[in-house]
């Protein structure tokens, strides 16, 4: 059964959800899903995340013999389409993916919030791990990571990167300035496509982006990529050291991707979910097209995605405490 990409109310209007899941016996678990799947992913079309949900969303729509639909509800850095999770009836067949640069980072660099981030959602299963880069623009005269932050100190404030206000793309360089001792320029943009389309064009000097994203471009010589902020290098940029490689350990930051779902919805049901996603994560053809975005599977138990998740929330508050960036 193909993955439908279609608006969820185009595509069929369910009645009785909220009697869909009033148990959490294994027998329930063990039928689920009793309909359609609606996933939403609060990011737009096309990207890593948008990528690494349709892949697993096939595999599980062909698994279950039910529709897997992906709803793409971008918006406020994650915002739009968190919220309309949050609101759903917790009956298991509305879900969510989170990540590190919205749903953890918004918590604090967004004080009012329509939702709680950590209360009204239940943590499910995570889905996969992915390096951002530090990329410059080709003219830029810095060679590595080290030349680069010399450069910044030289030129305090006159360094300009760009992304969504409150996402990863932003806070990297709050991070980096931080724990450099630099002066970078943020400049807000809708979207960290635009960003990145802007720092090819030398309006801006760098950028913080996914290994799929610059990829190509460092390839093709138009960006220079100076870190990879992992624990390891990138397999698609096995050339680039790692921030810890190039002096700096503090930039390990790999952006996770994950499923959650409202809060109050069935354990049984959360824990089908999971281990159907986790099985999926181990076989070799998803591992394979995971790599070609430059995502790495990541298996692990609700509990262990929940620690993931709340140990980020801390970790980035104080990163955003210190800096006094605010959304707000």
């Amino acid at each position: 059964m193909k993955l439908l990409n279609l608006s969820f109310a185009a595509m069929l209007v369910v009645e009785g959800a909220a009697a869909a899941v009033q148990t959490t016996s294994p027998a329930l678990a063990q039928s689920y899903p009793p309909r359609p799947i609606r996933w939403v992913v609060p990011l737009g079309p096309g990207g890593a995340a948008d990528t690494l949900v349709r892949i697993i969303g096939q595999k599980l729509s062909e698994q279950w013999g039910k529709p897997v639909v992906i709803d793409n509800r971008p918006g406020a850095n994650g915002i739009i389409g968190t919220n309309i999770v949050a609101k759903s009836t917790p009956d298991g067949l509305t879900w969510l993916t989170i990540f590190l640069g919205g749903h953890a980072t918004n918590a604090s660099f967004r004080k009012h919030l329509p939702y709680d981030t950590v209360k009204d959602f239940a943590a499910v299963a995570a889905l996969a791990k992915l390096p951002f880069v530090l990329v410059v623009n080709a003219n830029l005269p810095v060679r590595n990571f080290r030349e680069f932050v010399a450069l910044a100190k030289k030129r305090p404030g006159q360094l300009a990167y760009g992304g969504p206000s409150g996402s990863v793309n932003h806070l990297f360089g709050v991070m980096l300035g931080s724990t450099a001792g630099i002066d970078l320029m943020f400049v807000p943009y809708r979207g960290a496509a635009s960003a990145l389309i802007d720092t090819l064009a030398g309006r801006i000097q760098f950028s913080f982006a996914s290994s799929v994203s610059t990829t190509p471009f460092v390839r093709s010589g138009k960006l220079r990529a100076l870190a990879v902020g992992g624990a390891k290098r990138s397999d698609a940029l096995q050339d680039v050291p790692t921030g810890a490689e190039s002096g700096f350990p503090d930039f390990d930051v790999p952006v996770w991707f994950g499923i959650v779902v409202p809060a109050g919805t069935p354990a049984a049901v959360v824990r089908k979910i999971n281990a159907d996603v986790n099985r999926l994560l181990t076989q070799t053809e998803v591992i394979e097209r995971f790599s070609t975005v430059g995502a790495e599977p990541l298996v692990a138990a609700p509990e262990q995605f929940e620690k993931i998740v709340r140990d980020d929330i801390v970790k980035w508050a104080k990163v955003i405490k210190d800096s006094g960036a605010s959304g707000d």
